[in-house]
């Protein structure tokens, strides 16, 4: 079964209606540049208004010191971690074991075994976390076989069921395809895409 991560929540009601829609993880992004960064306390109320649901929130980190992130992860209540940055695995030794480590590419993932589990992004050089630009999701299918991958980069309603027959991941991580503003979730957006992954998966052999 493929699980939903909806990334980039910037309000606590449209968290509310993500979770309630059938989100399993949802992104709070700590990046300061990013158009998608939340405060500790924004995140605080975010965490809050779910906090009776079973969806797991996941701080998006780019390059901070891991005391910081243990400190944020603290005062949230975060569940996992993701590392979108060029973060190396002895610095994020003491919190490997709930850490998402993104990638752009399939290589490079040495050292990072550890990981609770890794995410695959389109490549884009230099920049940190997702341009909304699709990939070749397909060159990811043997690596979510052994192992929880989480696919991003430019996937919505439209793409997602060819995205999950393609690389059959533990996860698709959905944002900017779903929104109506920057952080903003349209529910008619979402409502497609938690049926277009049902699709997907119905399709899909074991």
């Amino acid at each position: 079964m493929t699980l939903v991560k909806i990334c980039g929540v910037v309000d606590p009601a449209n968290a509310r209606m993500a979770a309630e829609m059938g989100a399993d993880f949802l992104g709070l992004n700590f990046y300061p540049r990013s158009p998608r960064y939340v405060e500790i306390e924004r995140a605080r109320e975010i965490a809050s208004a779910v906090r009776d649901s079973p969806v797991r929130l996941v701080g998006v980190f780019v390059n901070r010191p891991a005391r910081e992130v243990e400190e944020i992860e603290s005062a949230v209540g975060l569940d996992l971690l993701q590392l979108s940055g060029d973060e190396t695995p002895e610095e994020a030794a003491p919190f490997m074991g709930r850490a998402i480590k993104a990638f752009r590419d399939t290589d490079g993932m040495g050292g990072w075994a550890d990981a609770w589990a890794w995410l695959f992004d389109a490549p884009h050089g230099s920049l940190y976390g997702g341009t909304g630009m699709a990939w070749n999701f397909q060159a990811v299918a043997r690596i979510a076989g052994d192992r929880r991958v989480f696919v991003a980069g430019g996937l919505g309603p439209d793409n997602v069921r060819q995205a999950v027959a393609a690389s059959r991941p533990f996860a698709v991580d959905v944002c900017s395809r779903v929104e109506s503003a920057p952080g903003i979730k349209d529910p008619e957006l979402l409502k497609r895409l938690f049926q277009e992954v049902r699709n997907a998966q119905s399709q899909t052999p074991p």
